[in-house]
């Protein structure tokens, strides 16, 4: 499976972003989706995943970021609203097998900046 990912940029704090995420083939009953971040220096952190119908998300972006896919067009997204400084990161989508534990299969990053 490759992913292209695409939506980052520079937004003011407070401000929104529309993440997507475009998968190469079908993955909608047979994989997991998900959004992970970093900022240089530090590890990858998890952001949300999407399996059908379960949304997960990291306790830093509940109420804020809304994880939804498009089964038909093989696409995944991430809405992020009242963004704050802090979320200023390159964003990556990402799949695994469902019941793997580990995503094996990745995107290249988008860059989000939030100005104060």
């Amino acid at each position: 499976v490759q992913l292209q990912a695409s939506g980052g940029g520079l937004v003011q704090a407070g401000g929104s972003l529309r993440l997507s995420c475009a998968a190469s083939k079908r993955t909608s009953s047979m994989y997991v989706m998900g959004w992970f971040r970093q900022v240089p220096g530090l590890e990858r952190e998890f952001v949300a995943s999407v399996w059908s119908h379960l949304k997960t998300y990291t306790d830093s972006v509940k109420g804020r970021f809304t994880i939804s896919r498009d089964n038909a067009k093989n696409t995944v997204s991430l809405q992020m609203n009242s963004l704050k400084p802090e979320d200023t990161a390159v964003y990556y989508c990402a799949a695994k097998p469902r019941g793997s534990s580990e995503y094996v299969y990745w995107g290249q990053g988008t860059q989000v900046t939030v100005s104060s």
